[in-house]
């Protein structure tokens, strides 16, 4: 059976591409999930309005995301935690933590993935993080850890 990927599918295509699979496949796996429409004449045309829809709404999420960008690469996140004479946090400062900060602050980041550090911040001082907002859209942070 040829279907029309309506997503990305590990291992099988990406979004648009007109993939030969087995029928089981398509009707237990790809069909309940809306993943996939049987390809014929009718789906090619509204898989066309699909396709319009959705190329409309990246353009609106990647205006957001580098508005957002602008927006955070001026911000300073301050965080303060307990800490020992020496500097050291008690515990680490995290990618929770970052996301709970700028919450505060009226921006949400959905997933801990998008937050790139190379590891949990144990002392305080001043740090950059990078965050990755839209496909391409990266912006940087300064994030300063204090005593409480």
């Amino acid at each position: 059976m040829e279907v029309i990927l309506l997503d990305d599918v590990k291992k099988l295509g990406k979004f648009g591409d007109i993939v030969k699979v087995k029928d089981g496949f398509a009707r237990n796996y790809l069909l309940p999930n809306n993943l996939a429409l049987i390809k014929t004449e009718g789906n090619l045309k509204k898989f066309e309005e699909i396709k319009k829809v959705k190329i409309k709404k990246m353009k609106m999420s990647e205006l957001k995301a580098k508005e957002l960008a602008e927006t955070m690469a001026a911000m300073v996140l301050t965080i303060k935690r307990k800490a020992g004479e020496d500097g050291k946090i008690f515990g680490s400062v995290s990618e929770k933590d970052i996301i709970d900060a700028l919450k505060e602050k009226g921006i949400t980041i959905e997933n801990k993935k998008q937050i790139k550090f190379k590891d949990h911040i144990k002392i305080l001082g001043n740090y950059e993080v990078d965050i990755n907002l839209f496909q391409d859209i990266k912006t940087t942070i300064k994030l300063i850890v204090e005593k409480e």
